[in-house]
């Protein structure tokens, strides 16, 4: 029996005027007198190492986050394999099962990361936006991902089946905290958003959530299981002892292991390994049974100034004679970068090379993949979808995190602002499902660039969308 049988068994202008009509988020609150319920560390799944997870419908609380996923970033302790926890915050004056239910999946692509970061803490999301939120760590990098089909048959989406069953919970329990169970959206930023769109091609997850918002992650293709496996032995060359049994900060180590596909450390994501995946979410269309739901895609304009910051090597003496060289093996596509650069400095001339290096990478790397989605979407005929992009203090990825929970630390007025607005749309496509402005079509392709001065415009950076469509779109680690 697979894992998805045992699963499914348990278990302002334009778009300005429209935002303003969405519902009131209420007034600030100080955190002493904030109206909000807060449970952390609710057990949802359990299970042992690359084994598909055991759902758990635990109500007790320990009272503080639970472990995150053993992995290199050390910020997010403690940490242990024993991670599938999620949390709670509820208006203190939520009548059951009434309000809009928004279920957070943390970044970090698929080895890193964690809910415990105070920037995912929902406490004001819940308060001034009236909705349930909650928030998921699961298994990661190796321990979520490693393709052993031999021996642990669904190993390659161990992490993705921990997230069905913490769907399950909020599907049996939500209803106690003032949620409504038919009206859960799922939000997720980087990593979160790619296995929100994974999670749309899961038989296993179809019926168990209604709505999705995807900030800056995509994967229209899940890594195929010839390459899967390829990556599998390059890790335990690597590690050089039974998966099974190595202590856990052995697997983290493993993953230094040269990627034999991409080149750097070794990828680890979803796998199409037919049986909790059958399909690619998005190739060669979108998985029907995602078409079911409204979904809205977002990108920040200069994603790749966090992956690249000022200090970078790649930015160090950078000019038009190296630019080239060092930005070609980021645009992970096959074009020429050195015919790539010049048609951008034709095209942006009064800009520097680090200004053009960012526009270049951010197009064919980090933001192709969010057009090939709602292109897909488009085609199909799915008329309920919606295209964000950050423009705001030339965003960079992550910075709509903190917007989107009304996080970010020393908030400016204009910052503040800035959060109220992204809110006021995701709470109210995850009450009603429309962000409130025009959906995305072809060609228009309107989109929310959500600035000083919000609008809708459409096609964006129409020039760039069409330039790199003169190759194919990959995706990494497919």
């Amino acid at each position: 029996m697979s894992a998805v049988e045992r699963l499914s068994r348990r278990a302002v202008l334009a778009g300005g005027a429209a935002l303003a009509a969405a519902p009131r988020l209420s007034a600030r609150a100080s955190a002493s007198d904030r109206p909000v319920r807060r449970f952390l560390g609710i057990r949802y799944a359990e299970a042992t190492r690359f084994a598909p997870p055991r759902a758990v419908f635990d109500r007790a609380p320990l009272g503080h986050y639970g472990p995150a996923c053993p992995q290199s970033d050390r910020r997010y302790q403690p940490q242990d394999e024993d991670c599938q926890f999620l949390n709670v915050w509820a208006p203190r004056e939520a009548r059951r099962a009434s309000l809009p239910v928004m279920a957070y999946i943390h970044g970090g692509a698929y080895s890193n990361g964690s809910v415990s970061d105070p920037l995912n803490d929902g406490a004001r999301l819940a308060e001034r936006g009236d909705v349930v939120v909650v928030t998921i760590n699961h298994r990661l990098n190796a321990l979520g991902y490693l393709y052993l089909p031999d021996r642990f048959p669904d190993s390659g989406n161990a992490g993705q089946l921990d997230l069905v069953c913490a769907l399950h919970w909020i599907r049996r329990n939500i209803a106690d905290y003032g949620g409504d169970p038919d009206n859960v959206t799922l939000f997720g930023q980087s990593g979160g958003g790619a296995k929100i769109a994974t999670l749309m091609a899961m038989p296993a997850a179809q019926g168990l959530f209604h709505k999705a918002i995807t900030m800056s992650g995509q994967q229209v293709t899940a890594s195929g299981p010839l390459h899967a496996r390829q990556r599998a032995r390059a890790f335990l060359d690597r590690l050089g002892t039974d998966p099974a049994t190595a202590p856990s900060a052995a697997l983290v180590a493993a993953l230094a292991a040269t990627d034999p596909i991409l080149g750097g450390g070794v990828y680890m994501g979803p796998v199409l390994d037919m049986r909790s995946l059958t399909r690619h979410p998005f190739w060669p269309d979108p998985a029907p049974q995602g078409n079911a739901m409204p979904m809205l895609l977002g990108n920040t304009v200069a994603e790749t100034r966090a992956f690249f910051p000022p200090d970078h090597p790649k930015l160090q003496g950078l000019d038009w004679t190296n630019l080239a060289e060092r930005a070609g093996p980021e645009l992970k596509v096959d074009i020429d970068p050195a015919w790539t650069l010049a048609r951008f400095r034709d095209r942006y001339p009064a800009e520097s090379p680090e200004q053009v290096f960012h526009r270049m990478v951010t197009a064919a790397r980090s933001w192709r993949g969010q057009v090939e989605e709602a292109d897909a979407r488009a085609r199909a005929g799915v008329r309920r979808t919606w295209v964000y992009q950050l423009d705001f203090d030339q965003a960079k990825h992550t910075d709509d995190i903190g917007l989107a929970f009304g996080t970010t630390a020393g908030e400016s007025p204009a910052r503040a602002a800035m959060s109220d607005r992204l809110m006021r749309a995701f709470v109210r496509f995850a009450r009603t499902g429309d962000p409130g402005w025009a959906p995305y079509t072809l060609p228009r392709r309107e989109t929310m660039v959500f600035d000083t001065v919000s609008r809708v415009e459409n096609d964006p950076r129409r020039w760039e969308r069409e330039l790199f469509a003169r190759v194919p779109y990959i995706q990494p680690g497919s």
